[in-house]
């Protein structure tokens, strides 16, 4: 389980977390909801230590892991997709595959398996990545995280600018990690994606916690959307 507990972060003499307190739990998945600017994607990058934390820490399966350094919280098995997906863009479709392999010494059958997942990114192994459309960029960017055969997997936006297709696609590889029991963490403003395949619905709002709710109850109780994101 990834537990994040009251977390502080600045950006320089910026603070922009104040208080956020999260749990995601194998077998789950936790959807971040809040305006922009609530401190959403600040969180996910406190998670894999590209900010540091000025108070509170974060703990996976009850260890802690926010005194380690960036490079080595992939290597605590937590996958991340990043707001803009971040690939390598002059590498091919295969050595990005190939970097997210490096990360924990993975081989040939986690290869396998993620080309599995994506079967359009085998067809196009030798392609570079920035030649490819933004739903395979976004199909590739997710299946370098899953190389890491990750037990958290963290995704930012992951369906921002996609044809519906591609959106269909990416949700069935999210439920398809919730059921392999991974503790999946997504930040999403489309409600009603969220609504579709969120266990947990978290609210973020200035930079603090303020609820967390079942999806289930969420969906009886729509003012709460309305209080927090205005829509």
């Amino acid at each position: 389980m990834l537990k994040i507990e009251d977390i502080h972060v600045s950006y320089g003499k910026v603070k922009v977390l104040f208080g956020v307190d999260l749990e995601a739990k194998p077998g789950e998945i936790l959807c971040l909801l809040g305006r922009n600017g609530a401190g959403k994607t600040t969180a996910m990058k406190a998670i894999m230590g590209l900010l540091p934390l000025s108070q509170g820490k974060i703990l996976l399966d009850g260890r802690e892991i926010s005194t380690l350094p960036a490079h080595e919280v992939p290597k605590q098995r937590i996958g991340y997709v990043p707001q803009g997906r971040r690939l390598f863009a002059e590498l091919s479709v295969a050595e990005n595959i190939e970097m997210g392999l490096m990360a924990c010494g993975s081989g040939a059958e986690t290869r396998e398996w993620v080309l599995e997942l994506f079967p359009r990114l085998r067809e196009r192994l030798a392609q570079q990545a920035s030649t490819l459309s933004g739903g395979e960029q976004q199909m590739l960017a997710t299946a370098r995280a899953l190389c890491l055969k990750p037990k958290v997997l963290l995704l930012d936006e992951p369906t921002e600018g996609l044809q519906p297709s591609m959106i269909e696609l990416i949700r069935n590889v999210i439920v398809q990690m919730k059921r392999e029991g991974l503790a999946v963490v997504l930040v999403e403003q489309r409600v009603d994606a969220v609504l579709s395949v969120a266990d947990q619905v978290a609210f973020i709002e200035h930079g603090r916690s303020v609820e967390t709710l079942a999806a289930d109850e969420l969906k009886e109780d729509p003012d709460k959307i309305h209080k927090y994101l205005g829509v």
